[in-house]
This record gives C-alpha cells, structure tokens and sequence, in this order.
C-alpha cells in the first residue's frame, strides 16, 4: 500500500472495512502518512483527507462521523509533501464525480470538534444564557459529557473496542475532541 506512483488512482485501491474484526482501527496505519478515503455503508464516497498519521485521523473521523466510517482506501506515502497530498486527494475527488459531503458542505463536522451546544434547545440555551460564568462552564461540561456517552453507546453498538479518550479542557467549552 506504501507507493511512488505519482497520482495513484482510486478505482486501484481496494477497499476495507474501517474496524478490524475486533473492533479497532488497524495499526498498520499508525505514525504512517498518507491519503485516504471514506466510505459509508453503501460504499459512498463521504470524504477524501491526507495526514501525517493516518491511524489518528481514521480515529478522529469515526468518533466524528460514525454512521459515515464503514470502508476505507489508502495510499501511504514514503516521501511526502503537501503538493503531492494535495494533487493525490482532488485528483481523487475528481475521479469520484462529485464532492464527497465531507470535503463540501458538512467539512466542519468532518474536521472539527463536535460542539455538543448544538445539541440545546431553546429553553437549554435560554437556561445557560441565565448562568454566572461558572455555572455556564460547569453546564457545558455536563452537556458536552452527556452526547459523549451518547456517541460511546452508538460506537459500542457498532463494535467499536478502542480506548477513547475526550480533551477535558475543551469539553468546558461544550465541545468534544480525542486527546
């Protein structure tokens, strides 16, 4: 999987399930760059990114988008440069037809924290609106745990065996991220 192949295509790749049969991300990833893309059930294209640790990246897009993180292709690359990454993906993205949701308009869901504040209601945000600032702080530390044991369910229930662990600084701020 390891090539110099100057744009490799994505029809050349094959495509594997995202989780080992036990339930985690294949190391064979880990501390590796390269390119990859992200299939859901159906083998739809969701998104198309490059990293300097493939395993870590494939980690932070399933606790992000797990209904969306079934299959995968990668292209590890030996001597990389941003160019090269570049070139790789829209070349891929290209070849796909259209942009996958995760490289248009759901990009933010895809490549930043989860903001569990999304998640309020009106009366919620009316409720923390009326808070001292340390209560708010507090409130959101509530809240940001509470859709993270929503989203540790949904992963459990998808076979997901990995040890995942939550910034707890950012979860003041009501948003999830793995440290």
């Amino acid at each position: 999987m390891t090539s110099q192949l100057p744009n490799p295509t994505l029809e050349s790749l094959e495509a594997v399930p995202y989780l080992t049969q036990e339930g985690l991300i294949s190391e064979q990833w880990q501390g590796k760059v390269g390119i990859y893309a992200i299939y859901d059930a159906a083998q739809s294209l969701q998104y198309v990114g490059y990293s300097r640790d493939v395993y870590l990246s494939l980690k932070q897009h399933l606790v992000r988008q797990p209904d969306s993180c079934h299959w995968i292709k990668v292209q590890l690359v030996e001597r990389p440069s941003r160019t090269l990454l570049e070139e790789i993906r829209n070349g891929w993205i290209e070849q796909n037809g259209s942009v996958p949701p995760g490289n248009g308009a759901a990009a933010a869901a895809w490549n930043q924290p989860i903001d569990a504040k999304l998640t309020l209601t009106e009366q919620d945000k009316a409720d923390y609106a009326a808070l001292e600032e340390i209560a708010q702080i507090k409130y959101l530390k509530q809240l940001a745990r509470r859709v993270e044991a929503e989203l540790l369910e949904k992963l459990k229930a998808r076979g997901v065996q990995m040890d995942l662990r939550f910034n707890p600084k950012l979860k003041e701020e009501g948003l999830l991220d793995l440290k």
